[in-house]
């Protein structure tokens, strides 16, 4: 059994209770499972988006965090954040843990997510060298660009973002 190919089943408690295939449980209403999302910011204190790849099969091209993941089985929530910061942006970052937030969304009749996601965020200082397969393009956005966008074009980014992002701006994170 490929693991790297499993996610890991969570009561929302975040009590593990099994593992199951990416693709299953992504699949209609979505079963729960832990992922994590980073929020990386600059100097100037914008944060990186992403453009997620189009072949994607959730929200292919939309714009979303820094970058996100689902951990490995037996593997820690931010050494999970860590290692997708580098393999899908060429960067590392001390990353803080913040929050664990619930969430479901349905992209299709068939794909959903249902995810408890660990959401950590960390500081860089240079700009992101991309994993091409994974985003298509990426940029550095202030706090009021990216809330005035949210409001012109909400339809061009992930759900996650949203409901994380509004989460930081409550803790007063960003």
């Amino acid at each position: 059994m490929e693991l790297k190919t499993h996610v890991i089943l969570v009561d929302p408690d975040d009590r593990e209770i099994g593992t199951m295939l990416r693709e299953t449980a992504h699949s209609q209403a979505g079963v729960l499972h832990r992922a994590i999302s980073v929020f990386l910011f600059d100097i100037q204190g914008r944060t990186l988006l992403q453009q997620r790849h189009p072949e994607k099969p959730l929200w292919g091209g939309y714009w979303s965090n820094s970058c996100c993941t689902h951990p490995f089985p037996n593997e820690f929530t931010k050494d999970s954040a860590a290692r997708r910061v580098h393999e899908e942006l060429g960067l590392t970052a001390e990353l803080t843990f913040r929050f664990k937030l619930e969430y479901q969304a349905a992209f299709t009749e068939e794909l959903a997510e249902h995810e408890l996601v660990s959401v950590y965020t960390g500081n860089v200082c240079s700009d992101p060298v991309v994993d091409l397969e994974e985003i298509i393009d990426w940029r550095w956005i202030s706090v009021d660009e990216l809330e005035n966008e949210f409001v012109r074009v909400p339809d061009e980014f992930t759900p996650w973002l949203k409901l994380e992002w509004q989460r930081l701006r409550q803790l007063d994170l960003v």
